[in-house]
């Protein structure tokens, strides 16, 4: 079948179980030729291609409302909703997202790049529904992973104490990215492993659900099936908490899946559909990845699984992170490491399997990840947390009241910091620096090299006094080997080319620093370079210097969200202390910034190294026609 011919999904609604099988196959190649080239999130579509198949064959989108925490699983979605033919730019510059957008149609009624909100959505949609005295149905579909998420928690149990129907969709497939773990997992272990209980049940209620006798028969019977029931398992946590259950339903099974659709659609009352899937189906080396290497997979060999473009002997900087954290360590047996739910991502696969006493995933649990450390802190052990940037949002309110608050001593790093890419707008790092540097206590830092990331580690561990925290971009860096004693003065800034003899200051931060550097070589600028790696605290002797000691322009170069950033904070300080130098200032403006990669997103917010130049060639031109004028 031609995807790029399909339209909408109405088309499903005339094909038969064996037609319907066919079109899996197909949507699962498409799936595999494109994302081989463009990169995306693979393993998690290719696992849920019959579920999304049956759920539009049951239901009627866009007026039903199906939608998908989180939305990057939403590929076979948009096949079935009229996008195939624009896969060729899954995920580029002004090209198709890789989540549900709704300004992509009409079909994508929700957004979501985090996890767990699908659930407060959906109960909030329901309500709305029902006072407009409507009649539709919302499904949400959830992972195993993210339904364990304080979000995700607390809708169910607001939804359960509700009249307004949601039927939610449990897609189990024993994998978030990191693997699943924790009691809710082993809960649904049991259930999975209960195929007496399933057997039982399913035949009873298959039997009497069809026709209206046999529905009386049904509700009449109730307290029997809930004995039949209970000799085998307990009631599940989803009744526990007032929804009804049905499942679980092999979620490869065309068929079967549609009839448990419309059971679930029927019914009366909030529902969930536990379906068990697996993560990667119909491409080995997606099906057999433990670690979460396919989850979201750069442009690949189909038939060998290579990666294409590789890093050309560099490695990534939480790969170098994670290097240097196995030393300490080794050394320090109270260093303990923390994930939620990142191991792989994070590069802290080797940590995890030569300390697994020392080492907790703790889930897709941010705001518990952060107390936990906190907890570990005040217990004196020396906790090392890894989060991503974007994620790190969800963290705030523990990272105040229950780290800083308290001077808890951690190590954090924030990952994927700055402009990630191609994840678009719901994953770009840019507001960490906005929302950290409004917290007293810590201390900020921000590396140029592996050098620098190794000697703050070192700073951190042998001080330990406070909160660390250390952004690190997404990329690949060159390593370099630092031993444990070598550390770095706090809050003091760096000067890089031109202490004299200088047209102007420009300063940067991260791996800026080594991009502005090379441009200053290759057009052989007269700049002072600053790098102003601690971002807290500033380096405020160094600060007077610059902008007291001479009348030479001054830029602040940052690939991050202008509001909240180091070019505010030290326009601030030159308040405080009555210098009114005015000073050029590079940085992302008010808004979400777009997808794509890096250099096309820098070139359409003008941060990009080009830019930089052209500024810095235009102030000093002037500066020095200005001087002129003046002699």
């Amino acid at each position: 079948m031609d995807l790029r011919k399909i339209k909408n999904p109405t088309f499903l609604k005339d094909l038969d179980t064996k037609q319907l099988n066919s079109l899996a196959f197909d949507i699962r190649r498409f799936l595999l030729n494109n994302i081989s080239k463009t990169g995306g999130h693979l393993s998690s579509n290719l696992g849920i291609v019959e579920l999304t198949i049956a759920l539009h064959y049951v239901f009627n989108s866009p007026v039903d409302k199906i939608f998908f925490d989180v939305g990057h699983q939403s590929y076979v979605h948009k096949i079935l909703t009229g996008r195939a033919k624009y896969f060729p730019t899954l995920r580029q510059y002004d090209g198709l997202s890789g989540f549900q957008k709704c300004h992509e149609s009409v079909h994508d009624v929700w957004e979501a790049g985090h996890s767990s909100t699908a659930l407060s959505a959906a109960t909030a949609m329901a309500v709305a529904r029902d006072l407009n005295h409507e009649n539709y149905d919302i499904i949400p579909v959830i992972g195993d992973g993210a339904i364990v998420g304080g979000p995700s928690l607390e809708a169910l149990n607001h939804l359960g104490s509700l009249n307004n129907k949601v039927i939610v969709i449990l897609n189990d497939n024993q994998m978030s990215i990191s693997k699943s773990i924790g009691g809710f997992n082993n809960f649904l272990n049991d259930i999975r492993l209960s195929n007496t209980y399933n057997r039982v049940k399913n035949d009873y209620k298959n039997i009497l659900t069809k026709g209206k006798v046999g529905n009386q028969v049904y509700r009449a019977t109730k307290n029997i099936k809930d004995f039949v029931k209970h000799g085998f398992m307990d009631d599940t946590i989803f009744e526990d908490f007032g929804l009804d259950y049905l499942g679980p339903v092999d979620g490869h099974n065309i068929e079967e899946l549609i009839r448990v659709l419309k059971i679930a659609k029927k019914n009366k009352k909030s529902v969930v559909v536990h379906v068990i899937t697996k993560k990667g189906k119909g491409y080995q080396f997606a099906e057999n990845d433990k670690t979460g290497q396919w989850h979201g997979a750069s442009p690949f060999c189909i038939s060998t699984g290579e990666l294409i473009n590789t890093a050309n002997g560099k490695i990534s900087w939480s790969a170098v992170m994670a290097e240097h954290l196995d030393q300490w360590m080794k050394k320090d047996q109270d260093i303990v490491a923390i994930t939620p739910a990142m191991i792989y991502g994070s590069s802290l696969n080797d940590i995890f399997k030569k300390y697994p006493d020392r080492s907790f995933d703790v889930g897709i649990a941010e705001e518990h990840a952060m107390t936990f450390t906190a907890g570990l802190a005040i217990s004196h052990k020396k906790p090392f947390i890894s989060v991503y940037s974007s994620f790190l949002q969800r963290a705030y309110d523990q990272i105040v009241h229950d780290i800083a608050r308290m001077k808890l001593p951690c190590l954090c790093s924030i990952d994927r910091a700055g402009i990630v890419g191609s994840d678009g707008p719901t994953h770009h790092g840019v507001f960490d620096l906005s929302f950290m540097n409004a917290i007293p206590h810590i201390v900020y830092f921000a590396p140029k090299n592996a050098k620098e990331l190794k000697m703050f580690m070192n700073t951190a561990f042998q001080m330990f006094d406070k909160p660390y925290f250390i952004r690190i971009p997404k990329g690949d860096i060159d390593n370099d080997d630092v031993s444990l004693g070598l550390t770095l003065p706090l809050g003091k800034w760096s000067i890089e080319t031109y202490e004299s003899n200088y047209e102007m200051t420009l300063i940067t931060y991260g791996e800026n620093v080594n991009i502005v550097k090379k441009m200053i070589d290759d057009h052989q600028l007269k700049i002072r370079l600053v790098n102003a790696k601690f971002i807290k605290p500033l380096d405020y002797e160094l600060l007077q210097c610059i902008f007291g000691d001479d009348n030479k322009p001054i830029m602040v170069y940052e690939t991050d969200l202008r509001i909240g950033s180091l070019g505010s904070m030290i326009l601030d300080y030159c308040n405080q202390i009555h210098i009114l130098r005015p000073f050029e200032h590079i940085a992302i403006d008010d808004h979400f910034s777009k997808q794509g990669n890096k250099q096309q997103i820098y070139q359409d917010e003008h941060i990009d190294i080009h830019s930089v130049f052209k500024k810095c060639e235009a102030i000093i031109n002037k500066e020095l026609v200005h001087g002129k004028k003046e002699s």
